[in-house]
């Protein structure tokens, strides 16, 4: 990783802002690229759930635990010295790195062979992909202005949509050929060409460039401590990240087991994975992050509460689409009541991240970012496929058939886990803008 003396040679000219909006889409694009990426490695182990389970004789258990829990417990820990790193030197740099490091273990990941082995590569994965998404997430405040930040990050956030998609279609295709293992070692040789590309032609922006007064003092080095207890004591933070960490719960919970429920319970096959699963990920998760980013940017140019009042509302329609998408009887069903899913699953995720980098100091933010990304992904991607793939085995050894349908049926009251807290946000919201009115 880059210091803070040679942070200046780190992707070009350090502490320039962009040159205009062609440089600001380059640099959207590039990141959202390097998302792509990170979330398409990330979902491979889903996707190809039952050739690996068949190659190396693993149960939903094990597989809930490799997709959850040990990934997560480095994703999500290591991301908070790896932020406060980056805000101390060159978040490009970082970047750059990280998909290096993520990209080999990918490699890795494809060469396992036994359970034990996989487990240390998806926590290596686990490991580099912690220096992805929070330096690119205070790239993109530092490269857009407030007002536009909710659809620039909307746009990133297709990344999840983008990689979910492709590695449907990409990996069931490829693994339905070649077998499970070549899908891991093609992504992971591309996301180490990518790393170095971002090493290349992304320059650093300028902390604070676009935040106008707010931006005096954002090259100071904002200390550890105080910054993780100003985060951890303020109640619009916590409520966003544990609003956030619920709803993941159940995208995740789902995510990761949704391949295989189709195939093992709903009767599709690779062709059918490869092709409508990953038009449903495509279409409806993709139309849901760029819809969302818009209609938060018009909600909170009203109010700051539109960045709880959407997902609240969103998730509010979701549940009963999801309920259906459990209950159908058959996949073409299945898959339609989960097109609509995916559309209104994902409002939280740019408001959350819109509302966390707006409310910090510009040189707090990639360290804002880890902690929020380490509560919700400590929860909804370390707890939620772990509780699903136990949930199954234990419904599996009370005889019940049709064992994956029973745990994800589970996953429902965390919707109104997710709601309450996104209300309680509201009215915070609202309370604090209301005191900051004139005549208050």
């Amino acid at each position: 990783m880059a210091t803070g003396s040679d942070a200046a040679a780190v992707g070009g000219d350090v502490g320039r802002p962009p040159a205009g909006a062609n440089r600001s889409w380059f640099v959207l694009a590039t990141l959202t690229f390097v998302y792509i990426l990170n979330f398409l490695d990330r979902q491979l182990i889903g996707i190809l759930a039952k050739p690996i389970q068949d190659s190396l004789q693993i149960t939903d258990g094990q597989l809930g635990l490799i997709g959850g829990l040990y990934f997560a417990m480095f994703y999500c820990f290591i991301a908070i010295p790896v932020g406060w790193f980056a805000d101390r030197t060159s978040r490009v740099g970082v970047l750059s790195l990280a998909c290096a490091i993520w990209s080999g273990a990918t490699v890795a990941c494809g060469l396992a062979a036994n359970y034990a082995q996989l487990v240390v590569a998806r926590m290596t994965v686990g490991f580099g992909e912690a220096g992805g998404v929070p330096p690119s997430y205070a790239i993109i405040t530092d490269t857009y202005p407030p007002g536009k930040r909710a659809a620039a990050l909307g746009v990133f956030n297709l990344g999840p949509a983008i990689g979910a998609a492709l590695g449907v279609a990409f990996g069931a295709s490829i693994a339905d050929r070649f077998g499970w293992r070549i899908p891991f070692i093609i992504v992971g040789a591309i996301g180490v060409v990518t790393a170095l590309f971002v090493w290349l032609f992304i320059r650093e922006p300028k902390k604070g460039a676009m935040d106008g007064a707010r931006g005096v003092g954002a090259s100071d080095k904002a200390p550890f401590w105080p910054t993780v207890g100003a985060f951890l004591s303020n109640p619009v933070l916590m409520l966003a990240s544990l609003g956030s960490g619920a709803t993941q719960f159940v995208t995740y919970g789902l995510g990761n087991f949704a391949v295989l429920y189709l195939m093992r319970e709903k009767g599709m096959e690779f062709g059918d994975v490869a092709v409508w699963y990953a038009l449903v990920l495509l279409l409806g998760m993709g139309g849901g992050m760029v819809i969302s980013g818009r209609v938060i940017d018009a909600m909170t140019r009203r109010s700051r509460s539109g960045y709880a009042v959407a997902p609240a509302v969103s998730l509010a329609i979701a549940m009963p689409f999801y309920i259906g998408f459990v209950w159908a009887p058959g996949w073409p069903l299945a898959l339609a009541l989960l097109a609509v899913v995916m559309v209104f699953n994902y409002f939280y995720l740019s408001a959350s991240v819109a509302l966390v980098q707006e409310e910090v100091k510009p040189n707090q933010r990639v360290l804002s970012g880890a902690l929020l990304l380490l509560i919700m992904n400590f929860i909804g991607l370390g707890l939620g496929p772990t509780w699903v793939g136990f949930a199954s085995d234990w419904f599996k050894a009370q005889g019940d058939t049709q064992s994956l349908q029973s745990a994800l049926y589970t996953l429902t009251p965390f919707y109104l886990i997710a709601i309450g807290l996104f209300v309680a946000l509201a009215r915070r919201l609202r309370r604090e803008q209301s005191a900051m009115e004139p005549g208050a």
